[in-house]
């Protein structure tokens, strides 16, 4: 390539003599980036595609732009332009070179490679520059598995790392443009934001589903490009359809327990199969999986597992009939919400609990060596025989791991119940999301 043709591509992307589409702010990943950025690490931004680590990282470029930072000392690659051919270190270093030669900073650039998992062998160069100290570099990608193998073989101990997941109940309001200041605000508005909410489960939170008319399009096209850039290309998939078919089962079937030897047959495909493409789902933050609560590492490993989906719009659009499944969809949306409380303290494990008898809780959180909560999402309770299930199972396992106090999250009734001094909180999820 060109020098001419290289900076053409990067006029498009960065904001030296224009501005750039940067989308609705996000306030607690752009916050928490401007902090990491201090540390004079390497910062690592991973997460799903279209989830919006993009216009994160350009959200913080216009931040040191408006906190005085010079715009030519700003470089953002994309390297999914399709106009960038033959990715490699060597087409990089000629990047910033040519970068260098025209825009000429005065001080160590602000260095932003997008989707940088396209270049091969990129993180030597990446730390060769960290190491001589050449620019303060931001990077993103969406697959956990190659940056983690990649970071863990180079960067260790010199980089820090951010998961961007689609938006929070909270960050959903906010980009349909509802202000909520406090909770007395939510409950004056309560029909509003419970109709809000089914929304947010029908169609999911990927920003620009949640900004446009055409959602369902979207969808397919981003589990299409998933499917195709995200899966089949970057991992050379030779039974194609097989793995299609066991992504659409585990998105038909969110919330719920599942073992990978019990899809052997359902698939015709080997167990060691099932679970190498799993792995694939959830290298690329397509789905979870979250083992049993056990104190025993070979109980855990050996008992079914629980998958959920990045985005409730995502099942729905590919998997299931929404009006058929709102208690499923209610359970993964808070796991999502669990998983950036997550974010927020890295020490925090998400399990379920099961005993012998078959009693389930949806979610045990622990923190570090102690259980800090035990959470069951029941969507209707109204029913006497259903509440006794629910409250009887999450009792037991207060009992079992020593806890005092258990939350029930419904759709509406809220409340509060002792039994033998134990004390069980019912909360509506719609409230339990603003106040988490």
């Amino acid at each position: 390539m060109t020098q001419q043709e290289i900076i053409e591509i990067l006029h498009d992307w960065n904001l030296w003599k224009k501005d750039i589409q940067a989308g609705v702010k996000r306030s607690f990943y752009l916050e928490k980036l401007k902090k990491m950025l201090q540390n004079e690490q390497i910062v690592v931004i991973t997460g799903a595609r279209r989830s919006g680590k993009s216009f994160i990282m350009r959200q913080l470029a216009k931040d040191l732009v408006k906190n005085g930072i010079e715009k030519n000392r700003i470089l953002i690659i994309n390297f999914e332009d399709p106009r960038f051919s033959q990715l490699n270190t060597s087409l990089l270093q000629k990047i910033y070179k040519t970068y260098l030669e025209v825009l000429r900073p005065q001080k160590r650039p602000y260095l932003f490679l997008d989707e940088v998992h396209e270049v091969e062998k990129w993180e030597k160069w990446v730390l060769t520059m960290h190491e001589l100290k050449k620019a303060h570099i931001t990077v993103s990608g969406s697959n956990a598995k190659l940056l983690s193998r990649e970071l863990a073989t180079l960067l260790t101990g010199r980089h820090l790392d951010m998961s961007v997941y689609p938006l929070s109940f909270r960050e959903f309001l906010q980009f349909n443009t509802i202000s909520l200041k406090d909770i007395l605000d939510l409950v004056a508005r309560e029909i509003e934001i419970k109709g809000f909410l089914m929304n947010y489960f029908e169609t999911g939170a990927f920003p620009e589903v949640v900004l446009r008319e055409n959602k369902k399009e979207i969808l397919l096209t981003y589990f299409n490009d998933l499917l195709e850039k995200d899966l089949l290309k970057r991992y050379r998939v030779r039974k194609a359809e097989k793995l299609k078919e066991l992504l659409r089962f585990y998105l038909s079937n969110i919330s719920s327990l599942i073992t990978f030897r019990s899809l052997e047959k359902f698939l015709g495909v080997s167990t060691d199969t099932i679970e190498k493409f799993s792995n694939y789902f959830t290298n690329t933050y397509l789905l979870f999986f979250v083992k049993r609560f056990s104190y025993k590492i070979k109980e855990q490993e050996k008992s079914p597992r629980k998958v959920y989906a990045i985005d409730p719009g995502l099942a729905n659009a590919v998997g299931f009939k929404f009006s058929q499944n709102i208690g499923r969809i209610a359970e993964n949306v808070v796991f999502l919400e669990l998983l950036r409380k997550k974010e927020k303290n890295p020490y925090i494990e998400l399990y379920y609990w099961k005993d012998q008898q078959h009693k389930e809780v949806d979610f045990v959180i622990k923190e570090k060596n102690e259980i800090k909560q035990l959470i069951q999402v029941c969507w209707n309770i109204a029913g006497i025989k259903t509440r006794q299930r629910e409250v009887g199972s999450l009792f037991k396992a207060m009992n079992e791991l020593k806890q005092g106090q258990g939350l029930i999250i419904t759709s509406d009734f809220e409340g509060k119940e002792t039994i033998k001094n134990k004390k069980i909180i019912f909360i509506p999820l719609w409230k339990w999301l603003f106040e988490n």
